[in-house]
């Protein structure tokens, strides 16, 4: 799987949505994407890149955009 792949599935799998909404998907926008959802999408996303992020940049991870570029702090190419 591509990390492009891994990380749309890290989307789908912990919030439940359609991989055509990602490109516009905003934190709390969104009903599943709420403080309880956003702790699962982290914990998908710190899984699927063995990484643990920084509590800044969970703070900062409010839309899927935003995430390409924090995960990029961690060496992660999309």
């Amino acid at each position: 799987m591509t990390n492009l792949e891994l990380y749309n599935n890290a989307f789908v799998e912990s919030l439940g949505v359609d991989e055509a909404e990602l490109e516009e998907l905003e934190y709390q926008k969104n009903p599943a994407w709420d403080s309880v959802g956003h702790m699962g999408l982290v914990a998908a996303l710190e899984d699927a890149f063995d990484i643990m992020m920084d509590t800044d940049d969970i703070i900062d991870l409010s839309s899927y955009k935003k995430g390409k570029e924090i995960l990029g702090k961690y060496d992660v190419t999309f």
